[in-house]
């Protein structure tokens, strides 16, 4: 319930507990073993936001945070917790309240591109190493000096293939890439898409400023349906991690206000810390401590606060802790620890409440309007106003038919031309040009083997005239000549011996002439 900037949550033997509406920008962290009411706590802080006016982002792990979109009805328990409370006639109401999905099953889908998402988160999504990380920031940059756009994951497979074939190129102005990293990458994006995770991928990417959205004077909740997602613990942190960096990035500084602008509730908040490197950490810290001039409060929902790294964990001011059970000596230094961050209350020992807390009962301990923590006191939750449990599938159904169409257009899914157009149209026109090559240089192989055949056809046929002209006009002088000389032989020797045998002398004489003549042009 919300009253003069306070919210009403709590109620302890004093009287009311409240946050103060300038102080919950300094984050929170409510926490508790499974079954002692944090997922209640979390819907009744929830819902008084709403009614404020601040909007709130959550996951529901097991959809049960559906419900603070109905109206709440009166139980016995909530009967017995009015008397106890004072509270004469509870305004059952809902919460505006719009459902997401990464998936797009349960609610408008959520997309984020993989530039937006960077190299860093990536790494932790593909769960890479120092060697692996470095060349997938060599691939961004890359991306980013020849502006070609890494939309989708199929957008990263083909810029980490268009860089390993060109590794030599980008060796000295980036660092060397090795095959074997990209290999590995290559191999933890197919993990991530059979995963279902390349969903998350993609345009319209989604727009934090549609998370401050108020509707008649209400604050929207905004609700990741997370039950699916949450088989990828890795996709579920890391995309609440990308979530969290871009309404750092993109929010404009407000300085501390009489309200938050939007409160971000991280359940199963270990899941954010487990794997992640100790730079990443850092940065996480960093963000935590200066989102709050954004505007941003930030409520971690665990198990225990030994889940949180200390220099978080400090930053989380506003506490509520439900039951720890300590059966090992581990979980007994957990509730030691748990008890050292509140500040003590005489009335009792903290260390030994917190093991005897009832269901739906809490430590807790909130930061006043001068920013100093109360005394820790030992309280019940308020009941939550809207319905405990999940809506059915034709109220979610409603309650998307009655999205705003800007909300809507998330649905429609689009692929523009990025780095995987570009670099395929590349890769065609490439090959164009090398196969276009290649028939030339068959084409040049068979014109030369042509011309060679035609020159040796035309060698030959010279030759052949030539001998042929050669064997007919010596022929025909040979054949003069021995006319002629067979002619004067007759005449010479008929003067003295008979026809016949000066024609006989003059065959034989003709005979070896020829021969002679023949032997010197031939050399035969």
């Amino acid at each position: 319930m919300y009253k003069d900037n306070n919210l009403y949550v709590a109620h302890s033997d004093n009287g009311p507990i409240c946050l103060t509406g300038r102080m919950c920008n300094r984050h929170g962290l409510i926490a508790g073993a499974t079954g002692t009411g944090k997922t209640v706590s979390l819907q009744v802080i929830a819902e008084t936001f709403s009614q404020a006016g601040v909007p709130c982002f959550m996951a529901d792990m097991k959809g049960d945070l559906s419900g603070i979109s109905q109206r709440g009805k009166m139980t016995g328990f909530i009967e017995k917790r009015c008397k106890l409370f004072g509270i004469d006639a509870p305004e059952f109401q809902p919460c505006p309240t719009r459902f997401f999905d990464v998936y797009g099953e349960q609610g408008i889908p959520m997309r984020t591109t993989v530039s937006a998402m960077g190299p860093q988160l990536l790494s932790r999504l593909m769960q890479l190493n120092d060697t692996q990380s470095g060349v997938l920031n060599i691939v961004f940059r890359i991306a980013d000096d020849k502006e070609l756009l890494l939309i989708d994951l199929k957008d990263l497979r083909m810029m980490l293939d268009y860089v390993s074939k060109n590794a030599a190129l980008f060796k000295t102005a980036y660092g060397n890439v090795s095959a074997a990293s990209v290999g590995a990458i290559q191999r933890s994006i197919l993990a991530i898409e059979a995963e279902g995770g390349d969903k998350f991928f993609g345009e319209p990417a989604f727009d934090v400023n549609d998370l401050l959205d108020v509707e008649n004077g209400k604050g929207v909740m905004s609700v990741l349906a997370a039950d699916k997602l949450m088989l990828n613990p890795k996709l579920y942190s890391t995309f609440l991690l990308w979530l969290m960096t871009e309404l750092y990035a993109q929010l404009p500084e407000v300085g501390d206000l009489d309200l938050p602008k939007l409160i971000f509730f991280f359940d199963e908040a270990h899941m954010l810390f487990d794997g992640t490197s100790k730079a990443l950490t850092d940065k996480l810290e960093q963000i935590i401590r200066l989102i709050r001039s954004k505007g941003v409060g930030i409520y971690f929902i665990t198990q225990s606060p030994t889940d949180i790294p200390d220099e978080i964990l400090a930053q989380l001011s506003n506490r509520v802790q439900h039951a720890l059970r300590a059966f090992t000596p581990k979980e007994q230094k957990g509730v030691r620890t748990a008890a050292q961050t509140f500040r003590a209350n005489p009335a009792f020992k903290t260390e030994d409440a917190i093991m005897n807390l009832e269901t739906g009962e809490a430590l807790v301990s909130f930061l006043d309007d001068k920013g100093a923590p109360s005394v820790v006191e030992r309280a019940k939750m308020l009941f939550p106003l809207s319905q405990i449990g999940a809506v059915t599938e034709g109220q979610r159904l409603d309650i998307k038919n009655a999205l705003p169409p800007r909300i809507k257009a998330y649905e429609d899914f689009f692929d523009r031309e990025s780095a995987y157009e570009i670099l395929t149209a590349q890769n065609e026109q490439e090959a164009a040009a090398l196969e276009e090559a290649r028939q030339a240089k068959e084409r040049e192989k068979e014109e030369a083997r042509q011309a060679k055949e035609l020159e040796k056809a035309e060698k030959a046929e010279r030759k052949q005239k030539s001998n042929s002209w050669t064997r007919t006009i010596f022929g025909t002088l040979v054949g003069a000549v021995a006319t002629s000389v067979a002619r004067n032989v007759s005449n010479s020797v008929t003067k003295g011996i008979t026809n016949k045998t000066a024609k006989s002398v003059a065959k034989s004489t003709t005979h070896k002439l020829t021969k002679d003549i023949l032997k010197s042009i031939f050399g035969q």
